[in-house]
């Protein structure tokens, strides 16, 4: 089929066709930005969820570090708790009435503090004292003896502990 086409018709059509080119690269465009926004949008929110990924690791790593210490001073604290009730306990032993406690004294400084006398005498050669050490009277100056064991005993009426030594004899006037 033949079809002919008047001068008119060819111009409608051309201008048609011009429109219809310019429409076609207006849309080339829009989707071009519409594409570019998306790409943006998309390298943005990509990056602020890289952001948040390494916020995260941090916060964990920070919590993780938090409950290990955490964990520690619990672990701690019921040590000092079981330390503690033991100590109480210890005390409470030590206040029955006749109970003695047994200081050692180096030229009257305080060194340690035994429940009996046996373990005093055990534990008197890691302070330097020979095992074989006599144990004399005492002057009646606790800081004039190089070692000296005081015996310190409960005494329920005063609440408390009364301390004693063995004294030195002393010579009054010949007397004895």
């Amino acid at each position: 089929m033949i079809r002919i086409v008047t001068g008119k018709r060819h111009a409608m059509l051309e201008a048609d066709a011009h429109a219809a080119s310019e429409r076609a690269r207006q849309a080339d465009e829009a989707a071009s930005e519409a594409v570019g926004r998306h790409e943006r949008e998309l390298a943005d929110a990509t990056d602020r969820a890289e952001r948040a990924e390494a916020t995260l690791n941090e916060v964990g790593a920070l919590l993780a570090h938090a409950v290990k210490e955490v964990s520690g001073a619990e672990q701690r604290a019921l040590l000092h708790q079981i330390e503690a009730r033991r100590l109480r306990e210890e005390l409470d032993q030590a206040r029955e009435p006749g109970r003695s406690l047994f200081l050692l004294l180096h030229y009257g400084t305080p060194r340690m503090i035994y429940r009996s006398l046996q373990d005093a005498y055990a534990d008197t050669a890691t302070h330097g004292i020979p095992a074989e050490h006599t144990w004399g009277p005492a002057s009646p100056f606790w800081f004039d003896a190089e070692w000296v064991l005081a015996t310190f005993t409960y005494d329920a009426a005063k609440s408390g502990f009364r301390g004693s030594l063995t004294p030195a004899a002393v010579s009054l006037g010949g007397a004895a």
